[in-house]
C-alpha cells in the first residue's frame, strides 16, 4: 500500500532512519504535507541526528576556470555559450595554500576545490596530490570537484589525503537529457561508486529551479537517499541564473519549494550534512534560517562559489550570531 501524507506525519522519526529502499510516492508524499507538518517532521528528524544549532562552514575556489567541454544547461564556465567569463588557468600551488589559509581564518573546516574539467587527467594527478597534501596538513577537511574519475584516480587523491569528493547528479533521471547531453546519469553514478570504493567521502547533491517540477525533485533525492550509503554531505544549490546560458530567464522557484527540498533532504537521509550552496545570495535572512530550521547544517562561506557570488562573510557571521547558530562539526549524535 502506497505511503499518504498522514501516515508519514504519523511515524516516528526513528522509523525512517538510513533507508535505501525510497519511492517515489513515498517522497512525493512528504512534499505535498502542509508546510508546518513537513517542517516540524524535518526537524525532529534533525535534532534527533544532530547538534540542531550547529552548522558546518565550507569554502569553494575554482582552481581551474572556464572553456569547460560540457554543454550543462546552467553553467557560465561551459565552453558553448558565451557568458563574458574570462578563461583561467589552472592555479599555482602556493596561491591555492594561500587561499585556504584565508579561508581558515575566516572560520572554514572544509577547503573545497574546483576545475572546470569533464574528467581529471592523469598527468593532472600529481598536481592535485600535492595541493591536497598541502591543504590537509593546514588541519582542513579537503574536498575537490574535478568531472569524472576512474578508480585509479579516485585512490590517488584519496592517498593524498582527500576527504570528500564532491559529484552533484543534478536532477532526476527524467529530466536530465533538459540539463546536458554531453555527459550521462551513469557517467556520474560510475564516478560516485569509484570514490566511495576508496572509503572516500561523498559530496553529491543537485540544482533546483531550473524548470523542473516536483516529481524531478522527488526524483534526485531517490537517487540520492537509495545510493548503498547515504552521501556525507549534500549540497542543494538554487539555479542562479547567467546570462548567456540557455537557463537564463526560466520561471523562478517558489522560495517555499526550496525550503521544501531541504526538509525532504533532512527527512530521507538523516544523518548526511545538507548544505545550502549556490544561490544564497539571492536568498533572505528569514528563508536562510527557515532552511536552518528544516535541517540545512552546512553552509559555503565566502564572497564567491566557483563564478557566481555568494554573501559576504560578515553578513554570514552576523546573521549566525542572530540565530544563535554555531560554526563547527555537526557531528552525527551518538547512537
Amino acid at each position: 500500500m502506497s505511503a499518504t501524507p498522514e501516515s508519514l506525519t504519523s511515524q516516528s522519526p526513528a522509523a525512517v532512519v538510513l533507508r535505501h529502499d525510497w519511492r517515489q510516492g513515498e517522497i512525493e508524499a512528504l512534499f505535498a504535507l502542509p508546510f508546518n507538518d513537513l517542517l516540524f517532521r524535518a526537524h525532529t528528524v534533525h535534532r534527533e541526528n544532530f547538534a540542531p544549532n550547529t552548522v558546518q562552514i565550507s569554502t569553494l575556489l575554482s582552481i581551474k576556470t572556464g572553456a569547460c567541454p560540457e554543454d550543462c544547461a546552467y553553467c557560465p564556465q561551459s565552453a558553448h555559450y558565451n557568458t563574458g567569463l574570462e578563461k583561467e588557468r589552472l592555479l599555482d600551488t602556493q596561491t591555492v595554500l594561500a587561499a585556504a589559509e584565508e579561508a581558515q581564518r575566516s572560520g572554514a573546516t572544509r577547503f573545497c576545490m574546483g576545475a572546470a574539467w569533464r574528467k581529471l587527467h592523469d598527468r593532472d594527478v600529481p598536481a592535485m596530490s600535492e595541493i591536497i597534501a598541502g591543504v590537509k596538513a593546514m588541519g582542513l577537511e579537503t574536498c575537490m570537484t574535478l568531472g569524472m574519475l576512474t578508480g585509479n584516480q579516485a585512490q590517488s587523491l584519496r592517498e593524498a589525503g582527500l576527504d570528500y569528493y564532491n559529484h552533484n547528479l543534478d536532477t532526476s533521471r527524467e529530466y536530465y537529457d533538459e540539463i546536458i547531453s554531453t555527459r550521462t546519469y551513469e557517467d556520474r553514478l560510475e564516478t560516485l561508486r569509484h570514490v566511495r570504493a576508496t572509503g572516500m567521502s561523498v559530496c553529491s547533491g543537485g540544482i533546483i529551479g531550473m524548470g523542473e517540477g516536483r516529481a524531478d525533485r522527488a526524483g534526485l533525492l531517490m537517487e540520492l537517499a537509495n545510493q548503498p550509503e547515504h552521501p556525507e554531505s549534500v549540497p542543494i544549490n538554487l539555479l542562479v541564473q547567467v546570462e548567456g546560458t540557455p537557463l537564463n530567464g526560466v520561471e523562478e522557484l517558489d522560495p517555499f519549494e526550496f525550503v521544501r527540498m531541504i526538509a525532504v533532504a533532512r527527512i530521507i537521509m538523516p544523518q548526511s550534512q545538507v548544505r545550502l550552496s549556490a544561490g544564497r545570495e539571492n536568498m533572505s535572512d528569514e528563508l536562510q534560517a527557515m532552511c536552518f530550521f528544516a535541517g540545512a547544517n552546512s553552509v559555503f562561506y565566502g564572497e564567491k562559489l566557483l563564478t557566481t557570488d555568494n554573501p559576504e562573510a560578515d553578513h554570514d557571521r552576523d546573521l549566525f550570531a542572530r540565530l544563535g547558530i554555531t560554526a563547527g562539526d555537526p557531528a552525527p549524535c551518538a547512537d
